[in-house]
């Protein structure tokens, strides 16, 4: 994945930043492009696996706990992942499969196993604006975006959470696209976003993205903690890795519709 703009719960999930870049972004004639494919080339490794665990919090209080484990792979310039709801017993055996395509012209795929319907639902383009599985992030979210999909401005550069960031707007080509715009605010230190604001097509500020804890693992900085808040609907989803790990050498077979319908990952 290493070739594609920021994506959101994949930025959200295993986003990622080489060290050896941490020295870049200094240059004043840098455009919002520049920094978009900056971010787009870290390295992240050539795949991905983590355990975590999902916090839902709605407009009273009421939390719901999700236990996950993710698996990631590069395709070469396109990616496949695999997410795995392990508890508790009411979504266990949940799956959700992804194709990645860094073509923009070609859509990706994308499949949900209902362990309770015994059956594996494609989910369709005109789903994508849909909530995944009770979280604040929809099905697009989940998926990768082309940096040619969007236009990109440099809108200032300022401190975030006490690290000096580029703020970044991309405005989606696609007009229909769910967001009117994205602004990101991109450490220039790991290039990891350390809050990301999504505005609906009405131009009303929808999601706020924080991230709250980045570390180095196996050589790469990574998100271990963050927090997508609907500010319309006072819902809030919290993700917080336990494990994370890369180069570990995952299985292809991993990555096929019957393995989610086998309703268990080895």
């Amino acid at each position: 994945m290493c070739h594609r703009a920021i994506s959101t719960l994949l930025l959200i999930l295993v986003a990622t930043a080489s060290a050896a870049t941490a020295s870049t972004g200094v240059a004043a004639d840098l455009t919002g492009r520049d920094i978009a494919v900056m971010v787009d080339e870290r390295p992240d490794g050539d795949d991905r696996k983590g355990t975590m665990t999902l916090t839902l919090t709605n407009s009273r209080g009421k939390t719901r706990v999700r236990s996950v484990t993710s698996f990631d792979k590069d395709y070469g310039l396109d990616s496949r992942s695999l997410m795995y709801f392990e508890a508790p017993a009411d979504v266990k055996g949940t799956a959700f499969l992804q194709f990645e395509y860094e073509d923009p012209e070609r859509q990706d795929d994308k499949w949900l196993y209902m362990p309770a319907l015994r059956r594996t639902r494609r989910i369709a383009g005109s789903s994508k604006n849909e909530y995944f599985m009770g979280t604040d992030f929809t099905y697009d979210d989940l998926g990768d975006r082309s940096v040619d999909e969007d236009v990109y401005e440099l809108l200032r550069e300022e401190e975030f959470g006490g690290h000096e960031c580029w703020v970044l707007e991309a405005v989606p080509v696609d007009e229909d696209y769910m967001y009117s715009r994205v602004v990101r605010w991109i450490r220039k230190d790991v290039l990891l976003p350390a809050r990301v604001e999504f505005y609906e097509r009405q131009g009303k500020l929808l999601k706020i993205l924080t991230v709250v804890d980045v570390r180095e693992v196996d050589g790469f900085w990574s998100i271990y903690e963050m927090e997508m808040e609907n500010v319309l609907e006072e819902h809030r989803t919290r993700i917080a890795y336990e494990d994370l790990h890369y180069n570990i050498g995952l299985s292809d077979d991993l990555f096929r519709v019957s393995t989610l319908e086998r309703g268990r990952i080895q």
